[in-house]
């Protein structure tokens, strides 16, 4: 994972109506009854053992360790409430569109007599649905990390540095040296 599919799971988790569970045991849980039932799918996902998830689940541990608490509540953020994250997918591709907060690196291709040299903005962009679209479909495709940055740049270089077509007509944009960037829909 990358910083930017990363934080389009942020902002996909944020999206829930309901706080996920607090204790291991339920988040165990629940992630047992996501995978169909399968303790053994739970164990590999978490990497610990198979064991240790049945534990889990009869009350016999109640503690994990930090990092196991780190990526248990992480997969269950990343499940959680399921229904309620399409439906505000589907409303930021269809009507809704994705905001973008982020400090990076911009490098510029323009024409001759301009300045192509990178250097380091601090943006917040509102962007249309058709790229909240591309960045969802390209995230369950299972697009690189370079593919979903390479969209978010685009989608910038549209909105943001040309203005939607009425400036800058040969402008092109690349998105480097991502220090942050924080999503929201």
């Amino acid at each position: 994972m990358g910083i930017l599919a990363d934080s389009l799971d942020k902002a996909t988790a944020s999206t829930a109506t309901r706080p996920i569970p607090k204790s291991a045991g339920v988040q165990m849980r629940y992630l047992v009854k996501q995978n169909s039932g399968s303790t053994k799918a739970v164990a590999q996902l978490l990497g610990i053992s198979q064991r240790t998830v049945e534990r889990y689940l009869k009350g016999q541990l109640k503690r994990p360790r930090k990092d196991l608490a780190t990526r248990l509540s992480g997969e269950v953020r990343k499940k959680w409430q399921p229904r309620v994250a399409a439906k505000a997918k589907k409303q930021a591709a269809s009507t809704g569109g994705i905001t973008i907060e982020t400090r990076a690196r911009f490098g510029f291709t323009a024409a001759p007599g301009t300045t192509d040299d990178g250097r380091i903005r601090l943006i917040t962009q509102h962007l249309p649905p058709t790229y909240a679209a591309r960045l969802f479909d390209a995230q369950a495709a299972g697009a690189t990390e370079q593919q979903l940055q390479s969209i978010a740049a685009e989608g910038l270089q549209e909105v943001y540095f040309k203005d939607r077509g009425r400036r800058a007509a040969g402008l092109q944009v690349e998105l480097t040296d991502i220090d942050y960037i924080e999503l929201d829909f």
